[in-house]
């Protein structure tokens, strides 16, 4: 148990979702447990915590909803499973990126998105430039934030099928599933601050270059797009400054 550790007060968290956050990577990362291997028990993991019981249980609760641990009546917990592809879903419930990963993603998104549109603007067909044009008319008639954040991902994702790259597009795929996850939440606070018509037109820039084959131009524009959503999230908070305005 030399992973796990007390629980620090923060306001960012509940009790509860730092005892998920932490169990999370000691489950999956720290290499000390094995599927079909015993948790501790709910009191040993209270008194490493420092928190209540009803904290660990909900926690464990969590990830047991989400097929991660079986919990045995009488018996105790078990780790289930340590299939990566439950992380997307587990950070979904409990926002558990904390800030340098979500700059980390973003600095990801930035490479991959770039080359991306790059590949897009040369290897579009008139069927995907139909489809781009569909789902940014989509992100235009966008009235709440959710609307818009699943408009917006629609729009990326397209980008990513018209590059016809299947590696690249899978990599995306994963990694927009991560970092929407984490940062879906903070965009009603920070995100919904710049206009839609501003965050439109970044869209409709990507969308032109793409349109006029010209691989730098739709690189240019994504990259600054991306740039321009650290920068709020930043200012909402949803990203370390420091992290966040680094090009």
């Amino acid at each position: 148990m030399t992973e796990l550790r007390k629980v620090e007060r923060v306001e960012r968290f509940t009790p509860a979702l730092e005892v998920t956050r932490q169990l999370l990577d000691y489950l999956l990362q720290s290499g000390n447990i094995g599927v079909g291997d015993r948790l501790p028990s709910e009191r040993e993991l209270c008194e490493t915590f420092e928190v209540g019981r009803s904290a660990v249980r909900e926690a464990l609760k969590l990830l047991s909803v989400l097929g991660l641990l079986e919990i045995r009546q009488g018996d105790g917990t078990y780790l289930r499973s340590a299939t990566s592809t439950l992380l997307p879903q587990v950070i979904q419930w409990g926002m558990l990126l904390g800030d340098k990963n979500a700059a980390e993603l973003m600095d990801a998104r930035r490479v991959i998105e770039g080359g991306l549109a790059e590949l897009a603007a040369q290897r579009r067909t008139e069927e995907d430039l139909a489809a781009l044009r569909e789902r940014l008319e989509a992100l235009r008639l966008s009235r709440t934030v959710s609307e818009w954040v699943d408009s917006d991902v629609e729009f990326h994702l397209q980008i990513a099928r018209s590059a016809h790259s299947g590696t690249l597009a899978d990599v995306l795929f994963r990694l927009r599933s991560l970092l929407d996850s984490s940062v879906r939440h903070n965009r009603q606070q920070a995100d919904h601050e710049a206009s839609n018509d501003v965050k439109y037109r970044e869209h409709e820039r990507i969308l032109l270059a793409i349109e006029d084959r010209d691989p730098a131009a739709a690189a240019y524009a994504m990259r600054t797009h991306i740039d321009r959503v650290r920068e709020r999230l930043a200012a909402g908070g949803a990203i370390e400054n420091e992290a966040a305005t680094t090009s």
